[in-house]
């Protein structure tokens, strides 16, 4: 059976949900192999074990130095060229379609992104996307090279299949090419207590309808353990930050749960969402557009909704 590379999404050594999807997927179309750059713990060892990696690819993070995206893409195609794999998956994030880009480049083969779902056609990997702002779903395979899929977070329910997980340290060779941008600072990021928006199973969003009060956003997204996200006119009125946008400008996402409060639901708000798998609004207009979307809708005041559905969240959790 063919090895899958799957390029592991990882904070601080910490191993990312997304990849444990990935690593589901992975097994539908082969043999799943987790490229790791940095310091393997043996949390994450045990991680990736759990989800099914056969083998566990460890790069030192000195290799790749404090350089951007370039040398990742170095990695990747030096293993492609060692294991020749059936597939090369990785997390459909602005640093991932980046890396999957310069790999394809490096292995002349096709590349796929923002796949919703990969399955195995006769070993041939099948991805869906969801393309023209989601207006149409379509099926799309690499017709040369090695397969290069970027997946969507959310798009797998990650099931939990042991895998021996056999470490094998690499040592790779990087171009002075590729060094020839580095980073000059790294600042963390502040913590939210809530969980990455595009990664998020449950999503909650405000839009112009919540007047600038985003509290009731925030705190029925607490209730429900959810991300807060923002329509383009609430950021652009200042009233959430940018980096909370959901939209065609903003970020994409597609969780389990999508709850729109005070969205009229305009297109370029609706590229931005559409593949979530449940959708539900809130809005005092019943003529807005968002409700021909949705799986359930209900036509209110969001600041009286969304505390009484909170209250009752925080009750049945209680």
């Amino acid at each position: 059976m063919s090895e899958v590379l799957v390029l592991v999404d990882h904070v601080g050594g910490s191993v990312r949900k997304t990849t444990n999807e990935m690593l589901t997927i992975a097994r539908r179309l082969g043999e799943p192999s987790a490229v790791f750059i940095g310091q393997l713990s043996d949390d994450a060892t045990a991680a990736l074990k759990q989800y099914g990696a056969e083998k566990i690819y460890v790069i030192d993070p000195n290799a790749v130095g404090p350089y951007l995206v370039t040398p990742k893409a170095e990695v990747l195609a030096q293993l492609v060229e060692q294991a020749s794999p059936a597939a090369v998956l990785m997390s459909s994030s602005a640093e991932g379609k980046e890396v999957g880009a310069r790999l394809a480049v490096k292995t002349d083969s096709g590349m796929i992104t923002d796949a919703v779902d990969v399955e195995s056609d006769g070993g041939t990997p099948v991805a869906t996307q969801s393309v023209f702002a989601g207006s149409y779903t379509v099926k799309s395979k690499v017709s040369k090279g090695t397969p290069i899929i970027a997946v969507k977070p959310n798009s797998a329910t990650p099931e939990a299949v042991d895998g021996a997980g056999t470490v094998e340290q690499v040592s790779i060779t990087i171009s002075d090419a590729a060094k020839g941008a580095q980073m000059t600072g790294v600042e963390p990021k502040k913590a939210s207590g809530r969980p990455e928006l595009t990664e998020a199973a449950i999503v909650v969003a405000g839009g112009r309808g919540t007047g600038g009060n985003f509290e009731p956003v925030e705190q029925l997204a607490d209730s429900l353990g959810a991300a807060v996200g923002a329509s383009r006119a609430a950021v652009d009125s200042g009233w959430y930050p940018h980096t909370f946008q959901i939209g065609q400008t903003g970020k994409v996402v597609s969780p389990q749960l999508y709850v729109a409060t005070g969205i009229s639901g305009a297109i370029q708000h609706r590229a931005g969402m559409q593949t979530s798998k449940t959708i539900i609004a809130v809005n005092k207009d019943e003529e807005a557009p968002i409700f021909e979307l949705v799986d359930f809708g209900v036509v209110g005041d969001l600041h009286s909704v969304l505390p009484t559905v909170t209250e009752e969240v925080t009750k049945r959790k209680g």
